[in-house]
């Protein structure tokens, strides 16, 4: 019997569509001045930039931020960083009260993470956010972004701060396509690398001003090029901005999901001084079967204690 003809071996499509990370890398210096000049005179007067805010109020922030536009985190950051101005300030209190304090900002469970990671701090490092990158990343709850992040917002530190605005930016002006992938590749961790100033001040400031370029002018939908202090070298725009051909971007949807009903349970036990009985619970959403789906994933996640007698309320430890 002859054995099935194998296809003719294709070469896979290049990693970077526009240019490698080592050309980018030599481009890089065209980007820098720019941008942080524009950053210089147009960045946004935000609590967590000032330097009163200390390292603790930027990794507050960076928790704050992910998922969360600008305008719903500043009165919640405002008030927690009043209430608790140091990390020992908050590991000493029950981690329901960081859920309480998160109010609706969404995805509480990024609030059990900041009082595991304030916990951490005071026991690891004498209540002092560590500037050493390892450090950071070794604590509960910290992710190589938010990592990255806190090393170079509040210490001033040569990182690669990859968020979703920063790799719109790179995507565009850099690999000539209108969007990133949806999940952070390692091609775009390269590039980002590339891009990095040697200076480390330099690479700090950098990595604050094309995040703020993502964030006001090269935004997802209805981008401002015009207002771009790099549109003349911009790949996606000298490309005629070529429609999106990749994976469709993923949406957002709210209302009626599992999510919708997490918050609203959880918005009756924030309110709550005392523990709920399961009938308050009950009377926030009229399907059963996902009401009850939602309150164990609540349970599961350490978001909501059970007690005897049917009785809930906010973690306690």
């Amino acid at each position: 019997m002859t054995a099935p003809t194998k296809p003719p071996h294709s070469t896979p499509p290049p990693t970077e569509t526009a240019e490698t990370a080592a050309a980018a890398s030599s481009r890089g210096a065209d980007l820098h001045a720019p941008v942080i000049d524009w950053f210089d005179e147009n960045a946004r007067d935000l609590p967590w930039r000032r330097p009163e805010a200390g390292a603790w109020g930027v990794m507050v922030s960076e928790f704050m931020l992910q998922q969360t536009p600008v305008n719903r985190v500043l009165p919640v950051y405002e008030q927690w960083l009043a209430r608790w101005p140091r990390p020992a300030d908050l590991a000493r209190e029950a981690p329901g009260e960081a859920v309480r304090a998160w109010g609706r900002l969404g995805y509480p469970r990024r609030a059990l993470r900041l009082h595991g990671a304030a916990a951490a701090i005071t026991e690891r490092h004498g209540g002092d956010v560590p500037s050493d990158h390892a450090q950071l990343l070794a604590l509960p709850g910290i992710g190589e972004y938010t990592a990255a992040a806190v090393a170079s917002f509040a210490y001033g530190r040569r990182h690669a701060v990859l968020d979703t605005n920063v790799r719109r930016v790179f995507a565009r002006a850099v690999t000539g396509v209108r969007y990133p992938p949806n999940a952070t590749t390692a091609a775009e961790r390269r590039l980002a690398r590339a891009l990095l100033p040697e200076e480390e001040a330099t690479a700090a400031r950098w990595a604050a001003a094309s995040m703020e370029l993502g964030a006001l002018v090269c935004t997802a939908k209805n981008e401002t090029c015009h207002r771009c202090p790099i549109a003349a070298q911009c790949a996606w725009r000298l490309a005629g901005k070529p429609e999106h051909d990749g994976p469709p971007r993923r949406g957002q949807t709210y209302a009626g999901t599992d999510r919708q009903v997490r918050g609203k349970l959880l918005a009756v036990l924030r309110d709550a001084r005392t523990p709920v009985e399961q009938a308050a619970l009950d009377a926030v959403w009229h399907e059963p079967v996902q009401r009850a789906r939602a309150l164990d994933g609540l349970v599961s996640d350490g978001l909501v204690e059970p007690l005897p007698g049917g009785l809930y309320r906010l973690p306690s430890s």
